[in-house]
């Protein structure tokens, strides 16, 4: 038991929550507890044979007891957490719960609004801006106490060498996106029919603006998922050289944009 719950992070622990909870009510019914513990044991690799009553038990014991003996109490997401996580996850998972993102073209487009120079980083002053923008976005006030509470928390936890500022994988780990969109597709043993359909909704989830081309930060929300399925960790700079020979294979006309026809063709389809 202890050794799936050490591969719990805040990413895996809001998916299981997710399961339970689907209208965010922010709780689970205290009879459901059980539920939530076997669907998340055997998500972190625990067979069904292997959870026994006796293990149940010292879940219920460890995790929703020292709150209510009776166990029949709503469960809230932010104690269960608080005990099952530890503090740098627990954090992320509050926050990301405050700011939920849907698509990785949000995501670069905050970015691309701080990382002005593309270097990669942005610094703790601009962190602050990032974040009060990210809660603006998501219609939600915050305090200037709150806002630079959560500015140093995430600058001391993440700016691992102490020089004052931010990676891209820093803010998108703490910015995770549920899924990465791609990882939905397979790429092989596929008719053609079939890569045509994939094709279709791929495009439409990253041409947010519905203009029928990819541009600016909807390029960049592409690339980011494009890199990540074969690697997990990507620098601003990786980021930037492979979006540079991305548009100079793709971009046919030369506008500085990826039309639909023009991605189409750099993965090997043809529309009639």
């Amino acid at each position: 038991m202890d050794s799936a719950l050490d591969r719990l992070d805040a990413a895996s622990f809001l998916r299981f929550w997710q399961h339970f909870d689907k209208d965010d009510k922010g709780y689970i019914e205290g009879k459901k507890m059980d539920n939530f513990f076997k669907h998340m044991l055997q998500k972190l690799g625990m067979k069904t044979d292997e959870i026994t009553e006796d293990i149940m038990r010292r879940m219920r014991d460890r995790f929703v007891s020292p709150y209510d003996p009776t166990a029949d109490r709503n469960v809230p997401i932010e104690e269960l957490a608080a005990m099952m996580l530890p503090e740098e996850e627990n954090f992320l998972l509050l926050f990301r719960r405050e700011t939920p993102l849907d698509n990785s073209v949000e995501f670069m487009r905050i970015w691309r609004n701080y990382d002005t120079d593309s270097s990669g980083y942005i610094s703790a002053n601009e962190l602050k801006g990032f974040l009060q923008d990210l809660f603006l976005q998501h219609q939600k006030s915050i305090t200037p106490e709150k806002l630079e509470e959560y500015t140093e928390t995430m600058m001391k936890m993440f700016d691992k060498n102490r020089d004052d500022r931010l990676d891209l994988n820093d803010m998108a780990r703490i910015l995770a996106l549920n899924e990465n969109f791609l990882l939905k597709f397979k790429t092989d043993a596929c008719s053609l029919e079939d890569r045509k359909r994939d094709f279709e909704k791929i495009f439409a989830h990253y041409d947010v603006s519905k203009t029928g081309a990819l541009e600016g930060p909807e390029v960049d929300g592409f690339v980011k998922d494009m890199m990540e399925l074969v690697k997990p960790s990507i620098s601003g700079m990786e980021l930037d050289k492979f979006r540079k020979a991305l548009m100079g294979h793709c971009d046919i006309n030369r506008d500085g944009k990826i039309q639909k026809n023009e991605l189409a063709l750099c993965l090997g389809l043809k529309f009639s």
